[in-house]
């Protein structure tokens, strides 16, 4: 069984750095190789490793010079719920990834809410 709250802070820490610095390397190893995430609640879902690692490289391709801010991780049983900012030039996303952590740590399922200005 995994520390759950280790591994949200683990989430965020990684994700934090690895927009800053479009890692998406560092990024792909927080998911098991089966996880599923959805961008956004009426978007189709991203489903295994590689789907997840053609979304994130897509979105990292629009942008230049991104700073991220990831907040302290809201953490209950097996899940967590982490709100995020990032500013790439004159545009800001803000938004909230909530996250279900398999035993080993890694995220199986991840859903972002997010709105861009």
């Amino acid at each position: 069984m995994t520390d759950t709250r280790a591994a949200a802070q683990r989430f965020a820490d990684t994700w934090q750095h690895g927009w800053c610095h479009h890692d998406a390397e560092a990024i792909l190893t927080l998911y098991a190789d089966d996880a599923v995430h959805t961008s956004m609640p009426f978007r189709p879902p991203h489903r295994g490793k590689a789907e997840i690692s053609d979304y994130i490289r897509r979105s990292f391709a629009e942008e230049h010079a991104p700073r991220a801010h990831f907040e302290p991780p809201i953490v209950d049983g097996d899940r967590a719920a982490i709100e995020y900012h990032v500013t790439d030039g004159d545009h800001t996303l803000a938004g909230c990834v909530f996250i279900t952590f398999g035993d080993d740590g890694r995220a199986v399922q991840t859903r972002d809410y997010w709105h861009e200005t």
